[in-house]
């Protein structure tokens, strides 16, 4: 499965896709960029001075990238994927910098475990400078099947 069919299994669109891009994928790891445009609602009310990105949202790009286009290669072999589901199951994340509009972020992660439809990855974001935005530590449970 190539990075360009694993972003069409993605099941999020526009306003709450969090990838541009996917830059790798294999059993180890994912690694994604996705800009942060000035025109995104959350930066009308989030701090009306000086907007900052807000951390769930960091988290969440994280995830979309990091965790579910991981889980989407992992499963490629599986039937129904185009009917996966996912859920987060637990997020531990800790925010070193802001992000501000119009920046470009890198996520990296890296597979802990992927058993019994849980996955568990190291996260890593990262600005247009290489510094060291947040990471953490994120699981998720995947599945294929249609009645679960």
């Amino acid at each position: 499965m190539n990075k360009e069919q694993i972003l069409e299994f993605l099941p999020y669109a526009k306003p709450f896709l969090f990838v541009d891009e996917l830059l790798g994928v294999d059993d180890k790891g994912a690694e994604g960029r996705f800009t942060f445009y000035a025109t995104m609602d959350c930066y009308t009310g989030h701090f009306k001075e000086y907007p900052v990105t807000p951390g769930v949202l960091l988290t969440e790009c994280c995830a979309q990238i990091g965790l579910v286009c991981l889980g989407i290669y992992l499963l490629k072999g599986e039937k129904n994927l185009n009917k996966m589901k996912i859920g987060m199951s637990s997020s531990q994340m800790e925010f070193l910098k802001p992000v501000l509009p119009n920046e470009t972020v890198r996520v990296v992660s890296k597979k802990i475990y992927f058993r019994f439809q849980k996955l568990k990855c190291d996260v890593r974001m990262y600005d247009a400078k290489g510094e060291m935005v947040c990471k953490g530590i994120l699981a998720g449970m995947l599945t294929t099947n249609a009645d679960e």
